[in-house]
Formats: C-alpha cells, sequence, structure tokens
C-alpha cells in the first residue's frame, strides 16, 4: 500500500485518498538524473580518484537524511560482489531507534508479489485458474463477482474501486481510528463505491483486489494467508525475518525501523484540495514536526500491504522468484505478462509484480508504503541482481528538497544495481 514530481514510475499512495496519490506521486525516474555526491577537489595537479560505489552511495544516503528525510536503509546486490548495506538517520531519531542495514521494515505494497506469488502456485497446482471469477470463489462478497478474474484482480484490470480511498479506512490507515478491520470489511467499504470501469476495460490500481486475492487463497487452501506465505516462501527460502502483519502488531519487533510522518502543521500544507478535513496521523510527538507512526493500525493492509521484512530477505524472494526456484515457467511467464498502466507512463504491471523501464535497464519489482515506510525493491529479469531502498516516512518525501535527494539516492542505487555510471549531482531544489 502506497509520493513528488510526477514521472514514469509511480509510488502509489496505497492508504490515502485519489487525489493525495495524485499529488503525492514518487517516481524511479530516469538514471539520467540520477546524483552522486561530487567528488572533493584533489589537490592541484593530482586528479582526484573515483570515489567506490559504495562511498557515492553512503554520500547520497546522507545527503537525503540531511534533505529531511528522518532515515535510509540502502541495499544494492550488483552479483558480482558482497552487497552493498547502508544505514543513515536523523540524529533525533536514535532516541527511538538505532537503524541498521539488518532492520526490519514495513513493505507495503511489495506484499502484493508475495500474494501473487502464493496464488500462482495454487494456479500451478491445478487448483484453480486465472480464467476462474471472484464469484465462484467468494460467492456474494463482490457485485459482478461474476465477470471479474482471478487474472483481473492480479493485474488491477477489475475496476474495483480502492478501499484505501474510502474515508472510514482512511481514518484507520492514519490511525485517527483504531477499529481493528476484517479483510471482508474492507472489501465491502469498497463496493459501496461505484466500480470505476467494466471488469477488463483498463488499468487502475486497486488494493481492494489483493485483498480478494487473500481470501481466494485462503478458501481454496484452507490455510491463514500468513500461513501460506510462511509454508510456501518464508520457510523454504529461510526468510527469518519476515510475516504478515495480522490485525495489529500485539507483539511488538524491537528490531523493526521506526517509521514517521510530519505531524498535522507541516502536513496540511502539502494535503490537496479534496483531502477529508482533519486528515493527520496519529502518534507520539517528535522533534522536527514529525510523529512516530511505528505502531499506527495496521488492520487496512493485509494482503494489500501487511508484511514486514528486510532488504536482505526481500533480495532473497527476489531471487528466488525471478530465477524460477518458486514458480514452473509458466506461471512465472504469466507473472510477466503486462498491461499498460496510466497514460504516458512506460512501465507495465503484471500479475503483482512491475516492469519498470530506466535509461539504466528495464527492472522488474515493486515498490511499498504505509505510513512511515517507503519501500523500493527491484530486482533484473534474473534475480541475480536485487536492490532496495527504504524510507522512513511518505509524506516527509513532499518537500521538493527531500524528495529530490530521496529519487537521487534511488536512481542511484539502481543504476549501481545494474553496474552503469552515476551521473553527477544537479542542483538541488530550494526548500
Amino acid at each position: 500500500m502506497t509520493g513528488h514530481t510526477p514521472s514514469p514510475h509511480h509510488r502509489r499512495q496505497a492508504g490515502l485518498t485519489l487525489v493525495l496519490a495524485a499529488a503525492l506521486t514518487g517516481t524511479l525516474a530516469a538514471c539520467g538524473a540520477a546524483a552522486a555526491p561530487q567528488a572533493a577537489h584533489a589537490p592541484a595537479g593530482r586528479p582526484s580518484a573515483p570515489a567506490s560505489p559504495q562511498a557515492r552511495l553512503s554520500g547520497l544516503a546522507q545527503q537525503d537524511v540531511d534533505a529531511g528525510a528522518p532515515g535510509v536503509i540502502v541495499r544494492v546486490d550488483d552479483g558480482n560482489a558482497p552487497a552493498v548495506e547502508i544505514a543513515r538517520q536523523a540524529p533525533w531519531t536514535r532516541a527511538d531507534h538505532v537503524l541498521a542495514a539488518s532492520d526490519a521494515f514495513r513493505m507495503g505494497s511489495n506484499t502484493k508479489t508475495m500474494v501473487a506469488t502464493v496464488v500462482l502456485q495454487l494456479v500451478a497446482e491445478h487448483r484453480i485458474q486465472l480464467a476462474d471469477p471472484v464469484e465462484k470463489w467468494l460467492p456474494g462478497l463482490i457485485p459482478n463477482g461474476a465477470a471479474i478474474t482471478l487474472r483481473m484482480l492480479l493485474d488491477h484490470t477489475s475496476g474495483l474501486f480502492n478501499y484505501a480511498n474510502d474515508p472510514d479506512v482512511l481514518k484507520a490507515f492514519t490511525g485517527q481510528d483504531t477499529r481493528q478491520w476484517a479483510p471482508q470489511e474492507l472489501i465491502a467499504a469498497a463496493v459501496r463505491h461505484n466500480p470505476l470501469f467494466a471488469p477488463g476495460a483498463q488499468y487502475s490500481y486497486s488494493n481492494t483486489n489483493y485483498v480478494a486475492l487473500g481470501l481466494v487463497a485462503e478458501k481454496v487452501s484452507e490455510h491463514s494467508l500468513g500461513e501460506l506465505i510462511q509454508q510456501r516462501i518464508a520457510g523454504p527460502l529461510h526468510l527469518t525475518h519476515t510475516y504478515l502483519v495480522t490485525g495489529s502488531d500485539e507483539a511488538k519487533n524491537p528490531a523493526l525501523a521506526h517509521g514517521y510522518e510530519p505531524d498535522a502543521a507541516q502536513l496540511a500544507p502539502v494535503l490537496p484540495p479534496g483531502t477529508p478535513v482533519g486528515t493527520a496521523f496519529a502518534g507520539p510527538a517528535r522533534p522536527d514536526g514529525h510523529v512516530d507512526t511505528t505502531w499506527t493500525n495496521s488492520s487496512t493492509e493485509w494482503a494489500a500491504g501487511g508484511m514486514v521484512s528486510t532488504a536482505q530477505d526481500w533480495a532473497t524472494f527476489d531471487t528466488a522468484l525471478m530465477s524460477g526456484k518458486l514458480l514452473p515457467p509458466a506461471q512465472l511467464k504469466e507473472m510477466q505478462t503486462t498491461v499498460a498502466e496510466e497514460s504516458g507512463n512506460p512501465n507495465r504491471y503484471g500479475l503483482g509484480l512491475e516492469q519498470v523501464v530506466t535509461p539504466c535497464g528495464t527492472v522488474w519489482g515493486h515498490v511499498g508504503q504505509v505510513p512511515g515506510y517507503s519501500s523500493e525493491d527491484y530486482t533484473d529479469s534474473t534475480g541475480r541482481r536485487t536492490v532496495s531502498v527504504f524510507t522512513t516516512t511518505i509524506f516527509g518525501l513532499a518537500s521538493p528538497k527531500t524528495g529530490a535527494a530521496d529519487q537521487a539516492l534511488v536512481n542511484a542505487a539502481v543504476c549501481t544495481m545494474l553496474d552503469k555510471p552515476i551521473p553527477s549531482t544537479p542542483a538541488a531544489p530550494a526548500g
């Protein structure tokens, strides 16, 4: 579940209204706009040695924090050397948690890739088919469910309204309401709104699709979604720090990186017209106009965005997925069968997996955002190269200065993963 200037790749504002999503669209900008810290000038007559990729990424991570990001984690594996792992944080956040590259992180909509993998495993076992109508498995739950197939849920062509844009769900997502939402209640919140278009007519990202898929997987398997992910993915791959949050975080994880959002006064200026009055994140007050959203109500996320993991665990998952260890060739091919996204966006969406085009090369992966957590995870087509960039805020990136610094870090990390040069830093925006 998943903000700055529009460009080819969209970070989805998964828990906020559509108007918020349009206003706070994050991007994987062209690597040609990627940034690296300028090399220090060497003494006259002696050329400076080029900085190592780790040094350049470390400099960009610190620039991101200096620009206003509460914290960042970067992990890059180019397939040839030990992975680069970096963690940087603002001094005021240390009282809550000392950030490490190995910390657990709320993965937001990256969850969809794992849920899609489980669904496609069930397809491979001939227990369900992509052409199955939703009505077959969830009778009476979704209007016109006979016309909506599992494939349409997977690639966001169902036309179902995104429950995350419902005002009541929004209050829970931001933590203003502590009510615990069941998956069926999230779908009910979605279907009280009219569908956006006829099933299969076009693409529109909707968390409702993946909550429905989670329920289908549970119905077919007679296991909970958390159990399915543990049995089929996390357990076999030894992902010891990866799990699905169900309901609230009753047993708080001390290794979980803390997430932050601007307080109401700082948030209000970046909210666009149409935002419900009083929208703000609940949480303990922190310095520099922040609130700690680490333990905000997470019951609205589940199959759409409820995974917790680490950068290393997620890289292991991406490698296993893209190398064919989790899906047979036919289902992996289906996962990489894509539809066009928004007009003007060159990226394409498959079945829980996005194809992202950059001047540094085409990558596969997903992005995720839940309160206090922005995650971007990408891999090459073989799974040999992986990258994760985690930032401990969503709306903290709304500042042009912070957003540009964070984007420069993401771009540089992707280019480093693909063993492409990082161009020099453009002038940073003011503010």
